[in-house]
């Protein structure tokens, strides 16, 4: 069972389906979510959080994106292509959202210019099937659209790795067992 774990949703269920997603653990978004307001506090006059919208690629049921709108982003962006999953996630944001919070996009990120507006993306997160996808082209991607004070953090398994593009500069990585999550920047 998947439980929101911290902000206004904290303890809320989520629903899941075993099959194809693998939610990123309640240890892992903890540490995520900390990082992210460590690194916040630090930035002058800068809130990643108030009136911001986080960006979920790979979004499964939506454990990442529903956790922030919980601790205070205003919306989530969800890419998700999987039929299945969709109909959870949309059952998840349904349930824990007002509509106005979230925007579930239906497409195969490694086939995308993830057309979107960033003026208020703050945090992107990335958490691909891990040893099925190279994260590279979208990295690269992300870096000619995202804003001067923009996270991505990208979870991937520990055997894997990928190229930071030369925009990009990483600012932190922790390990967490078998997993990476690691965060960049505009360099």
């Amino acid at each position: 069972m998947i439980k929101i774990t911290g902000g206004k949703l904290k303890g809320k269920k989520l629903e899941t389906i075993s099959k194809f997603v693998r939610p990123t653990s309640s240890m892992k978004r903890e540490a995520f979510f900390s990082i992210i307001e460590s690194y916040n506090l630090n930035m002058d006059s800068y809130n990643i959080f108030e009136k911001k919208t986080f960006l979920d690629l790979f979004a499964g049921i939506g454990t990442m994106g529903l956790e922030a709108i919980s601790r205070g982003f205003e919306r989530s962006i969800f890419y998700e292509n999987n039929q299945e999953v969709i109909k959870k996630l949309n059952s998840n944001c349904n349930k824990l959202c007002r509509e106005e919070q979230y925007e579930i996009i239906n497409e195969d990120l490694l086939n995308s210019n993830i057309d979107i507006d960033f003026q208020n993306i703050s945090i992107i997160f990335i958490d691909p099937p891990y040893n099925k996808y190279n994260i590279n082209k979208l990295l690269k991607i992300l870096q000619e659209k995202i804003f001067k004070n923009s996270i991505i953090g990208v979870e991937n398994s520990i055997k894997e790795s990928f190229d930071i593009p030369e925009k990009l500069k990483l600012i932190k990585q922790k390990k967490y067992g078998k997993t990476n999550i690691s965060f960049l920047v505009l360099s």
